[in-house]
């Protein structure tokens, strides 16, 4: 199958300790600690305030080579476009796909301004919850972008968001049947809980697909 990134949306929880993260682990390494384990997590800060070049420099600084983020774009606020892929662009090769969150309902501009604004190199994968984007999915692929769990349609790389668990070993043996078959590289992500769960279904997941 092709190249695969799993992780979590998000390292920063204190309540990951101690079955996670050792206990007495400083905040301040829990995200070399969590890229031990998987190369890559979704960076939902950015989806509320656009952080400090400075800081998207240190979190490149805390991974190794092959990890990358995924930073959020929150789409209806299209004044910060321009310097959002100018600062998330600091990550350099650790900048993975960027998910764009739409949560209304279609909107053609919208759409039109974001793919003509945006770098054209960034990965681009369009959250849209609203059933009125249904059959958007050509239109992103022309555009070389995919929408969030699509699996069925052409594009370049598959995102997926794993939002509803708790999430049986059967489950995850079901999802990895289906990743076995694509032939593109796949980013999935484990919603975060109080538990430390996205981390232990992540790493079934890869077990599951391990060759």
């Amino acid at each position: 199958m092709a190249e695969l990134f799993v992780g979590a949306s998000g390292w920063s929880y204190p309540s990951w300790k101690p079955d996670f993260y050792p206990a007495g682990t400083d905040s301040r390494d829990f995200l070399a600690h969590y890229a031990k384990h998987f190369r890559t997590v979704e960076l939902n800060t950015t989806g509320y305030r656009l952080p400090a070049e400075e800081q998207f420099r240190r979190w490149a600084e805390q991974t190794p080579a092959g990890c990358v983020f995924a930073p959020k774009l929150p789409g209806n606020r299209a004044r910060m476009v321009g310097e959002f892929s100018d600062r998330v662009r600091v990550l350099g090769d650790r900048l993975g796909p960027v998910r764009v969150q739409l949560i209304n309902e279609r909107d053609e501009g919208m759409l039109a301004l974001l793919l003509g604004s945006l770098d054209p190199e960034l990965r681009l994968a369009f959250d849209l919850p609203h059933e009125s984007w249904e059959g958007i999915e050509p239109r992103l692929a022309e555009a070389g972008a995919v929408r969030v769990n699509d699996l069925e349609h052409d594009a370049p790389f598959r995102y997926i968001r794993f939002r509803d668990p708790p999430y049986t070993d059967d489950d995850l043996e079901t999802w990895a049947q289906r990743l076995r078959d694509v032939d593109v590289p796949v980013y999935a992500y484990f919603r975060h809980e109080d538990e430390p769960t996205a981390p232990q279904y992540a790493r079934k997941l890869l077990e599951l697909l391990a060759p």
